[in-house]
């Protein structure tokens, strides 16, 4: 089982004149195997610099995260990003573009073919396999993305507003086909997002941030049967529970920057 541990992270931004910004303060947490976990929190209180810390994009000020054991100080094949862009190469079809990351990895061109062509198949992307990304729309982008994650068989797969820039109708769909392929290859995610609806429709634990620099306020238990519906009693106390406490940061945020 693999696990990802969060103890008292912390990170701070050097800025020019000698200012700095802190972006994270005494961050602990624990992600197991199976998990799927939100990052919830007002705007600018760190959740996706945590997830580039966690990638070992960037490097923590204080504290330490560890994978399996070992301190994470670069980037490291068990946690695999998803972009809020999917960053997908435009000069390369989506065969290509999935097995990118395998190609740098010096996997050979047999074998390389035969795991994306797998998780094409896995994901419902065979038939595209031959597109260019300019030839997809916003959703299939994202998908090309997501399974290009996958390929690489990664422990966590940690995803950064990957909907963000989605219609309502698309992301829906994303969502579901999300969950689609959490339930089959079972690795953990780590979702950041703003959207309450989306922390209760999705995750199994939500992680409530504390405005900047970010804490962890809360974290929520979702403790709703899949699948989950907007309409469902249980799924609004959760929402009313959760619109609170970003309620509650939004606000203080707001009063410290007047009292500024």
């Amino acid at each position: 089982m693999s696990t990802i541990v969060c103890q008292r992270v912390g990170k701070v931004w050097p800025s020019a004149h000698g200012l700095s910004v802190e972006a994270l303060r005494n961050i602990d947490f624990t992600a197991s195997s199976g998990e799927f976990i939100a990052l919830l929190g007002p705007s600018g209180c760190g959740k996706s610099t945590l997830l580039e810390l966690i990638a070992g994009l960037e490097t923590v000020s204080h504290g330490t995260i560890t994978i399996d054991g070992i301190n994470v100080t670069q980037p490291d094949p068990k946690a695999v990003m998803v972009f809020q862009e999917h960053a997908l190469f435009p000069w390369l079809n989506v065969l290509d573009n999935v097995a990118f990351g395998l190609k740098m990895k010096g996997v050979d061109a047999p074998q390389r073919e035969q795991r994306t062509r797998e998780v094409l198949d896995r994901v419902r992307l065979t038939r595209f396999a031959s597109h260019y990304p300019h030839q997809l729309s916003g959703g299939m982008k994202q998908r090309v993305a997501i399974a290009r994650a996958l390929v690489s068989k990664p422990a966590f797969i940690l995803m950064d507003e990957p909907f963000a820039a989605l219609d309502f109708q698309t992301r829906v769909l994303m969502q579901q086909f999300l969950l689609e392929i959490w339930s089959t290859f079972r690795a953990t995610i780590l979702f950041v997002t703003h959207h309450i609806d989306e922390a209760v429709l999705l995750a199994d634990r939500v992680v409530v941030f504390t405005a900047s620099p970010g804490r962890v306020l809360e974290e929520v238990t979702i403790d709703l049967a899949r699948p989950r519906s907007f309409t469902d009693p249980r799924f609004n106390d959760y929402r009313v529970r959760l619109t609170s406490l970003m309620e509650q940061e939004v606000m203080r945020a707001h009063e410290a920057e007047l009292a500024l």
